[in-house]
């Protein structure tokens, strides 16, 4: 009897040519044409899809080939503080940010295809920290533009549009309702993930460029909106979704029935300090995770009065008398959602922290209605097994009958949704809850009225700074009677080859595009385009093959138990040590960007690419192509770890 075959196992190769490949697909007659070439190299400047996926529009290439030591900071200035200002041209708040985004830039990285994506997340919060310890801030314009503009809130997408507009010279004044400035950066999110220093480190930098505030100011009540208007020359509508949607149940209204931003603002104002034996939170997002974990460390105290009730402290009514405390047990604390576990839509890593934390998160589960007792409060949510899925954008949710079961409550929290107050405001209510504005975040029909933020659409934290970039761009050009213009198709802040240029005392003539070379100008680096606002490169587009397997360095998490949560509101995550920060930021593959890797130069039969004399070399302009000896092979482009080389006209 023959014996079969072993199974082929097929390793992991990143060869541009398979086994079994007979056939050389000549190029003779494209590339050579009389006594030049149409395919010779040029040099493509692209978006990483770690940028295109970051809603701030960060330059994290930028700031990772800084701290990587591969772009020399302008003279005077470390590296540190040189990354961070690269880094903070989008976002003003790295350090929070570094804490609690979820990271989507992380998730688009090309180094995923290799083994697992860069630490971009570690890098950020490292900068923000160096940053805040040498108190480093940031320069208010050299001249006034006499303009004034208001901003309406004082959350993540106002404090973002009032930092770029003083960075301009625009005069700018946050109005807000509350004592502090943060917006649901302090009254959304509890202080063990956003250290209420740090917060207040950010904010103080843009407060200290001459940005005026008007807190405790709520526009309809204290000033009207006309007053606003007659006063200043635009307005920026950034007053966020901090309004919870209620509990879409039968039984919904029971007092101790509340909403995730009601409960979290109490708690972050310090009035709530414990809660009930039973705790249910309604959602799957990462608020609801936060309501969790917060209810999960509040505890509960033995033989509550009355007067102990949690929602008294949530509705403002009674702040929790700090003299009990000292008796907390812990509170059993349940999560449910429509969707199963591993299709909510909070960040995976927070779920692992809070089922460690012995939080209950169960999935595929529907509110049916609150059971009341005698006295009206709820006593249980009595929930069943459905079926959720999105149909044309419109979630659909079928519960399946006979699987209902009853979950004993002393508090339930609603976390499925925010809204938008917009009592004073209600002429911006686009009639579905939110307000309508263009790409460049103007409303219709308002001009010299710009949006950004939850107000648009509830989303992340990093969304709403990028909004209130992209508006302060808006609002500048109104000021100046420009006209709006059509936004880049891929909108983040990327290498500028020309700032770089100037930094080095380096000249180019003016009668040119300084971004857009031939092969015998110096402006910048022959046949260079910059394609950032356009094209995001893929992984295929590089040559994996140059990147060993590096695994990642992460930060050290603290993990807490169900028996060491209670009480525990210290910091869980730690940043990384400087040398790790490096090493981490060197497993960038700086996609779309030469990062000075000589392969073209070694490889290049003909000895066509060659260095750029060091006086005149910059970022990005580190090789060139002698035309009179390249021949077209395109082996620079094959051996390009970073798809920077690509081949083209060489005319």
């Amino acid at each position: 009897m023959s014996t079969p075959p072993a199974p082929t196992v097929e390793k992991l190769s990143f060869r541009r040519f398979t086994d079994g490949d007979s056939k050389w697909d000549s190029w003779r007659e494209q590339i050579f044409q009389a006594s030049y070439s149409h395919k010779c190299p040029t040099y493509i400047q692209s978006t990483p899809p770690c940028q295109g996926s970051c809603p701030s529009g960060e330059d994290i290439r930028g700031y990772l080939n800084i701290v990587r030591g591969i772009e020399k900071p302008a003279a005077g200035m470390n590296w540190q503080e040189y990354a961070w200002r690269r880094l903070t041209d989008a976002n003003p708040f790295p350090s929070v940010m570094g804490r609690v985004c979820p990271a989507p830039c992380e998730t688009g990285c090309n180094r995923n295809e290799v083994e697992d994506h860069v630490g971009i997340n570690s890098v950020e919060h490292f900068l923000g920290e160096y940053a805040i310890a040498n108190k480093l801030g940031f320069s208010a314009a050299s001249v006034a533009t006499g303009k004034k503009v208001a901003v309406i809130g004082g959350g993540p997408a106002g404090l973002s549009c009032a930092y770029q507009l003083a960075r301009i010279g625009h005069e700018v004044t946050v109005f807000d309702e509350h004592e502090h400035l943060g917006g649901m950066m302090r009254y959304g999110i509890p202080g063990f993930r956003t250290p209420r220093e740090v917060l207040d480190a950010e904010i103080q930098r843009i407060v200290d460029m001459g940005v005026k505030t008007r807190l405790k100011c709520r526009i309809g009540t204290d000033i009207t909106l006309e007053a606003i208007r007659s006063e200043f020359d635009a307005v920026f509508l950034g007053m966020g979704a901090q309004s919870g949607r209620p509990l879409p149940a039968p039984g919904g209204d029971a007092p101790n029935v509340v909403t995730a931003t009601a409960f979290l603002r109490a708690f972050n104002d310090g009035r709530l300090r414990h809660v009930g034996r039973h705790v249910v939170v309604i959602g799957g997002g990462d608020t609801s995770i936060d309501v969790a974990t917060v209810a999960r460390r509040l505890g509960h105290i033995g033989h509550a009065k009355p007067t102990d009730f949690p929602e008294l402290a949530i509705g403002g009514h009674l702040a929790h008398d700090a003299a009990v405390v000292s008796a907390k047990q812990g509170a059993e604390v349940t999560l449910t959602s429509v969707f199963n576990v591993n299709q909510m839509q909070a960040n995976k890593h927070e779920i692992e922290q809070a089922q460690a934390e012995g939080i209950a998160i169960r999935g595929g589960l529907a509110p049916v209605c609150v059971v009341k007792d005698a006295d009206g409060r709820g006593v249980a949510l009595r929930v069943a097994q459905c079926e959720a899925k999105f149909v044309g954008g419109k979630l659909e949710i079928k519960v399946i009958e006979g699987t209902e079961e009853d979950i004993p409550a002393d508090l339930i929290v609603s976390a499925i949704g925010q809204a938008v107050d917009f009592t004073g405001l209600e002429e911006f209510d686009n009639g579905r809850g939110a307000v309508s504005a263009d790409k460049n975040y103007q409303v219709g029909g308002k001009p010299g009225i710009f949006a950004g933020g939850d107000v648009l659409r509830p989303h992340l934290l990093t969304t709403a700074i990028g909004h209130g970039a992209i508006a302060a761009d808006g609002i500048d050009r109104f000021l100046r009677g420009e006209d709006q213009g059509k936004r880049p198709k891929i909108d983040v802040h990327a290498f500028d080859l020309k700032r770089k240029m100037i930094e080095r005392g380096l000249s180019f003539s003016e009668a040119h595009e300084p971004m857009h070379g031939t092969d015998r100008s110096n402006v910048a680096i022959h046949n260079y385009d910059d394609r950032s606002e356009r094209y995001v490169i893929p992984h295929d587009e590089l040559y994996l093959g140059h990147f060993g397997f590096t695994p990642r360095l992460r930060r050290k998490v603290i993990t807490l138990t169900q028996e060491t949560a209670l009480g525990n509101f210290g910091e869980r995550i730690e940043p990384l040590s400087e040398a790790d920060v490096v090493a981490e930021a060197k497993r960038c593959m700086s996609c779309g960007m030469c990062f000075e890797c000589d392969n073209c130069v070694v490889y290049c039969p003909q000895l066509a690419v060659v260095r750029v004399p060091k006086k005149e070399a910059t970022m990005g302009r580190y090789v060139y192509t002698d035309y009179d000896r390249c021949i077209g092979c395109h082996i620079c482009k094959d051996v390009c770890p970073t798809g920077y080389i690509q081949m083209g006209l060489g005319e």
